[in-house]
């Protein structure tokens, strides 16, 4: 049986290149970076450099940037590291949208029972949230405003650099959760306007477990992990070398040939709408999410008539690996509260699956796949 890999939002496979420059870290580093000895030191060189190397590509400078475990992690950590900095000026009231990763959302509802303020900004059918709402939301007491870049579910694009904006001329904080969005939408943290901003690396074909943290210069931060005085004090714990150094390969592979990538993946998406068009039906078939302000890699659909949970569970059965939402929650096949946030019908809702591409897949497989997809969906049509 054939194998297509169709959920590279949850974790995309790891580059060859990547894996070998881990390798050599794995087999020739065995000091701990904290250590003073030539081993640590070795260690500690390998370290900067990677930090070196992705602060350059994002544009900021290496002290704005420390090592994570992920990126739920660098979500918790930017929104309570701020939240219990700014509560002791007086600020307790935290914005976010009702399409946010739950390493968001149930961060901000924790912080809520502890007595902050939350406000949850409601979404347009797209999927998009208005900046009117935002600036509308922010009060005296608002610490922090937290919208993602680009929706793991739906792959829409948010308006991140006007929302900053607004954030900036009122004097909050911001923080995106970048973590879909790196390595293939252009991020300069010299002009965006985000104080904050979160990473992983397993999204770029890097390798799971480690993760990046952007805070920019001189603002309140709390850190979350204590301990050890590593990452500038940030964040204790010894740091992951083999990982952080091929995060800092995927990310050199991810925004050297970005470009090319992003023009691929768009004729991949294209290329598997049009051909389950073709094929279904288009008029039973819907796309969730914004038509053009979108990541290349994301396509959620809705096969009208066609329940999520049988057509995840066959699409299986013939190797294809999709998804009903983020990975965090799909295992238990939850509605998915980002497309409940859209407003649209529970029809499309329960027939949603999220198809996501990258690294290995071909023209020539979506055209397979496609026809399996197909076959699957008219068999159901016809026997109902």
């Amino acid at each position: 049986m054939t194998n297509n890999y169709f959920d590279h939002a949850a974790s995309a496979p790891m580059h060859p290149d990547v894996a070998k420059a881990m390798m050599d870290v794995l087999t020739k580093t065995v000091g701990n970076a904290s250590s003073v000895h030539r081993f640590g030191r070795e260690a500690r060189q390998l370290i900067n450099q990677a930090r070196d190397s992705i602060a350059a590509g994002i544009g900021c400078s290496s002290s704005e940037l420390i090592f994570t475990s992920g990126g739920t992690e660098s979500d918790n950590a930017a929104i309570v590291g701020i939240a219990k900095a700014c509560r002791k000026r007086g600020k307790t009231h935290i914005i976010t949208s009702a399409v946010e990763h739950h390493a968001v959302l149930h961060t901000c509802e924790a912080l809520e029972r502890e007595g902050f303020r939350l406000t949850v900004l409601p979404v347009d059918e797209f999927g998009r949230v208005t900046p009117a709402d935002v600036e509308a939301a922010i009060r005296p007491d608002t610490a922090l405003i937290s919208i993602m870049y680009a929706n793991n579910e739906t792959g829409t694009i948010q308006p991140i650099e006007e929302i900053g904006c607004i954030a900036r001329s009122n004097a909050v904080f911001f923080h995106v959760d970048a973590v879909q969005a790196l390595g293939l939408l252009p991020i300069d943290l010299r002009s965006l306007p985000v104080d904050l901003m979160s990473f992983s690396a397993h999204k770029i074909n890097g390798p799971q477990g480690v993760g990046a943290l952007y805070i920019k210069k001189q603002i309140p931060f709390e850190p979350l992990l204590y301990g050890g005085q590593q990452e500038r004090k940030r964040r204790a714990g010894t740091e992951n070398v083999a990982g952080i150094i091929g995060f800092a390969k995927a990310f050199e592979l991810s925004v050297n040939f970005m470009p090319e990538r992003k023009l691929f993946l768009d004729k991949l998406r294209y290329t598997w709408i049009d051909r389950l068009q073709q094929l279904v039906g288009a008029e039973d078939l819907i796309l969730n999410g914004h038509k053009a302000e979108r990541l290349p890699h994301i396509v959620n659909l809705s096969f009208i008539g066609v329940d999520t949970e049988t057509l995840l569970m066959n699409l299986d059965l013939e190797g294809i690996a999709a998804s009903s939402g983020s990975a965090c929650t799909a295992g238990a096949l939850e509605p998915s509260h980002v497309l409940r946030a859209m407003g649209i019908s529970q029809e499309r809702i329960s027939s949603a699956v999220r198809f996501s591409f990258g690294l290995g897949n071909t023209m020539e497989e979506i055209e397979q796949a496609a026809k399996k997809v197909a076959t699957f969906i008219n068999r159901v049509r016809n026997n109902s």
